[in-house]
C-alpha cells in the first residue's frame, strides 16, 4: 500500500508539473502576442484616401485663420457640438507653451473631423511685401511651420494674401507667385478663400450679421463665377473673432443657418478639389 500511495502523490506531482509548465508557456506566448500586437504601428489616419465629391451637394469649408490663440479651443468645441468640420491654419510662433501645444494637438488627433494646416511660422511679422520679396525666406518660414506643428498635409494659406496652387492650377498675385512656384516645386498646395467674415481689427468683434453671412454663402455658390471652384465654398475666418461668448453665439448661429439646407456639406480642406 505504501509504495501504491507514493507512486500515486509522484504521478499527481508530475502532472501538476506539466500543467504548470504548459500554462508558463501560453502565459508566455500570449504575452509575447500582445508585445507583437503593440508593436505594430496602427494604419496612418492620415493616409490620403479616395474621395468622391457628389455633384449635387455644395461643400462648406470652415476656415479659421492665426491659431492657437484665444479663440481657438471655443471654435474647436462649438464646432464639435454642431457636428461640422473644420479646419484651423495655424501659426508656428503662436504654439508658444504647453498650453496652445495642447490646443493644437487636440485637434490634430480629431481628424477626419478637423484639421490643422500651415499658415506659417511668422505670419511674415505683418510685413507682407518683404517677406514676398525674399521667396527663399518665405519658402524656409513655411517649412519650419509644417516641422514645428507637426502637419499632416502640405496645404498652406498664405499671410495677408488669396493665393491658389492646385495640381493644375495656380493664381497668383505678382506679389506672390515667385513663393508660389518653390511651394508648387515642393509639392504643397495653397489655398485661398472665397469668402471673408471680416472684423474689426482693434476689438476683434465680427462686422457681419450671422444671417447676412449666410446669405453672403449662399448668393456665392447660386453664382459660380465668385468660387475658386463651383460648389465648392471656402470661408476664411479667425479664431479671435470669436472668444467673447456674444460672438461665439454669433458663430453658432450662421453655422445652424448652414446646416438648415440639406445639399450643404462640412469638409475640411483637404477634400478640397484638385489637391496633390
Amino acid at each position: 500500500m505504501g509504495n501504491l500511495r507514493l507512486r500515486a502523490i509522484a504521478i499527481f506531482l508530475l502532472i501538476s508539473w506539466v500543467m504548470s509548465c504548459q500554462n508558463a508557456s501560453f502565459s508566455a506566448v500570449a504575452t509575447e502576442e500582445k508585445k507583437t500586437k503593440k508593436s505594430v504601428a496602427p494604419k496612418d489616419k492620415f493616409e490620403r484616401k479616395p474621395f468622391v465629391h457628389d455633384t449635387t451637394k455644395n461643400y462648406i469649408y470652415l476656415t479659421f485663420d492665426d491659431g492657437p490663440q484665444n479663440g481657438t479651443k471655443v471654435c474647436y468645441q462649438l464646432c464639435k457640438q454642431l457636428g461640422v468640420k473644420a479646419t484651423f491654419f495655424m501659426i508656428g510662433k503662436h504654439v508658444n507653451s504647453p498650453k496652445t501645444k495642447a490646443i493644437v494637438s487636440n485637434i490634430r488627433e480629431a481628424y477626419p473631423n478637423f484639421l490643422v494646416c500651415n499658415h506659417s511660422t511668422k505670419h511674415a511679422s505683418g510685413h507682407y511685401k518683404y517677406f514676398y520679396h525674399h521667396p527663399d525666406m518665405a519658402a524656409e518660414d513655411f517649412y519650419a511651420a509644417q516641422k514645428k506643428l507637426n502637419i499632416p498635409y502640405k496645404i498652406i494659406r498664405l499671410p495677408g494674401n488669396s493665393a491658389w496652387v492646385l495640381k493644375d492650377t495656380i493664381k497668383a498675385s505678382h506679389l506672390v507667385d515667385t513663393t508660389c512656384l518653390k511651394l508648387d516645386s515642393a509639392g504643397y498646395n495653397v489655398i485661398g478663400w472665397d469668402v471673408e467674415w471680416n472684423f474689426h481689427h482693434k476689438t476683434g468683434k465680427p462686422l457681419q450679421k450671422p444671417q447676412r453671412m449666410a446669405d453672403i454663402v449662399d448668393s456665392a455658390l447660386a453664382k459660380p463665377k465668385r468660387l475658386f471652384t463651383k460648389n465648392h465654398v471656402v470661408i476664411l475666418t479667425h479664431d479671435r473673432m470669436f472668444k467673447n461668448p456674444n460672438y461665439t453665439d454669433s458663430l453658432a448661429k450662421f453655422i445652424t443657418i448652414l446646416k438648415q439646407n440639406p445639399k450643404n456639406v462640412f469638409e475640411t480642406i483637404d477634400h478640397y478639389p484638385r489637391l496633390k
